[in-house]
């Protein structure tokens, strides 16, 4: 059965050995980084030779938002501006940064779905909090709640213009973070009612995305020992509080928030209440000790899955005229492509 894990790969095309494991451990999905792009007829053979080692039409990931966030990169591919430039382009009334948002992302999802990627690692719901870490910065879509709630439904939205799912991340909110998970725990000491009253607000209000990622980030308010992804109490809270129903991925298990050997990290994601466990590097050792902890995605999590996976495809999209009406909005707006 399919093991409720999404795995990356090493380089540009898949080893023997890979094509192997993932064969015989046959995780729900795959990841893509920059180490895995060259150019748009390798990417389509490789995401091919992903989902081939499975023998089914497994989803392929990657982390596309544009600016500091972007694995396909020209000059192949747009050169994206951070997200931040279309959402306050000052030109523009917030009507039109919405339509910008839900144009780019529909541009950007028919790139990615010509090299057989078809889910990307966006809307980014968190709200920068003045004073912490810029992990968040310029990937922010707005400051405020209603802006990023906003503008998170027409990144959501626009995605799914052209087939491609979107993930809303890191739930419950990574902008208040005093650190960077990717290098260290950070801690959050701000009372519940504060976090529900502004952080907490965007994922509620995008609680049907089809897809979230958790945040590696202590919340004191709900669980002081343990962080988001491996807290049974926080996963509760975001289902049954939050509201967020779709397919929940943990973010990256090989972040130096998270301690322990890498099956003990699955297993406590797995046993809080992750769908599914993601892994990004490649390495092949961590990943044997990640299968070691895995478990086959079954129950809710399956139909969870289904509900998600049959978002997928081609859309209706007029991409010309997306393309035309975009480019309209970026010259008025100052920002570019």
């Amino acid at each position: 059965m399919t093991a409720a894990a999404i795995f990356g790969c090493a380089g540009t095309d898949l080893s023997v050995d890979e094509r192997a494991f993932f064969r015989d451990v046959d995780p729900w999905g795959f990841i893509l980084f920059a180490r895995n792009i060259d150019t748009p007829e390798q990417v389509r053979a490789l995401t091919s030779a992903l989902r081939d080692s499975v023998g089914r039409d497994a989803p392929i990931l990657i982390d596309q938002e544009g600016g500091r966030v972007a694995r396909l990169r020209p000059p192949h591919w747009r050169g994206w501006s951070p997200a931040l430039d279309t959402a306050s382009a000052e030109a523009l009334d917030e009507d039109e940064r919405r339509e910008a948002l839900r144009l780019r992302y529909r541009l950007i999802g028919a790139e990615l779905a010509g090299v057989g990627v078809d889910v990307n690692c966006a809307p980014l719901l968190d709200i920068p909090i003045p004073g912490a870490h810029d992990i968040i910065g310029d990937r922010a879509l707005g400051s405020t709640v209603d802006e990023v709630i906003q503008r998170g439904r027409a990144v959501h939205d626009g995605l799914l213009d052209a087939g491609v799912l979107p993930v809303i991340k890191h739930v419950p909110g990574h902008g208040r973070s005093g650190a960077d998970s990717h290098e260290a725990l950070p801690r959050v000491d701000t009372s519940l009612d504060e976090l529900r009253a502004s952080d907490f607000r965007p994922f509620m209000a995008l609680g049907d995305a089809p897809l979230a990622m958790t945040a590696h980030i202590v919340y004191e308010a709900l669980d002081p020992d343990a962080c988001a992804t491996l807290s049974p109490t926080v996963m509760r809270y975001i289902r049954e509080t939050l509201g967020v129903s779709g397919l929940l991925m943990s973010d990256d298990l090989s972040m130096k928030a998270l301690a322990g050997d890498f099956r003990t990290r699955t297993t406590l994601a797995l046993d809080a209440g992750c769908d599914l466990v993601l892994h990004c590097n490649g390495d092949r050792g961590e990943m044997t000790a990640i299968a070691e902890g895995l478990r086959p995605l079954t129950g809710i999590a399956q139909e969870r899955s289904g509900r998600a996976l049959a978002l997928r495809g081609d859309r209706d999209a007029d991409i010309v005229a997306s393309v035309e009406r975009y480019s309209e909005l970026a010259e008025r707006g100052g920002f570019h492509v």
